[in-house]
């Protein structure tokens, strides 16, 4: 396991970090382990899957804005799904291209496989004749959480 989930003192996710950044805020006291891997020891802690952090810290913040952009957010978004052929998605590809002035954007960009990004290539799918089978939207913090 290379990441923890740390979540709010109410239970709510939050992000994920690195098995030693978790050991650390349990060596700190700003968190605890919520849920442990059993039997797996580092030092004196069990292996955490889950830190609960022992304060509450407001994050009003993240519901207005959505989550960030991100290339695993945009697979995770689309399910690894190619948005021109339904195949299994590894690359991201930008609707409006780079090139062009498009941004890292999650209205410009969508997961697509390696032949028909390269098919779209320096295009628009218009221009390409590769119309999108869904289209690419900010997704929501629970969309991206499972």
């Amino acid at each position: 396991m290379d990441a923890v989930l740390v979540v709010n003192a109410d239970l709510g996710p939050l992000h994920r970090v690195t098995v030693q950044h978790a050991i650390r805020m349990l060596c700190r006291r700003v968190a605890e382990i919520h849920e442990a891997e059993p039997d797996r020891l580092i030092g004196v802690f069990p292996l955490p899957r889950v830190v609960r952090l022992v304060r509450y810290v407001v994050t009003r913040w993240r519901f207005r804005a959505g989550p960030g952009w991100s290339r695993a957010g945009v697979l995770a978004r689309d399910a690894r799904r190619c948005a021109y052929c339904d195949g299994p998605a590894g690359t991201i590809d930008h609707v409006l291209p780079r090139s062009r002035g498009g941004r890292n954007t999650w209205g410009n960009t969508t997961a697509s496989c390696y032949a028909c990004n390269q098919r779209k290539g320096d295009r628009t799918p218009a221009e390409a004749g590769m119309p999108l089978r869904r289209e690419p939207a900010t997704p929501s913090w629970v969309t991206l959480a499972r």
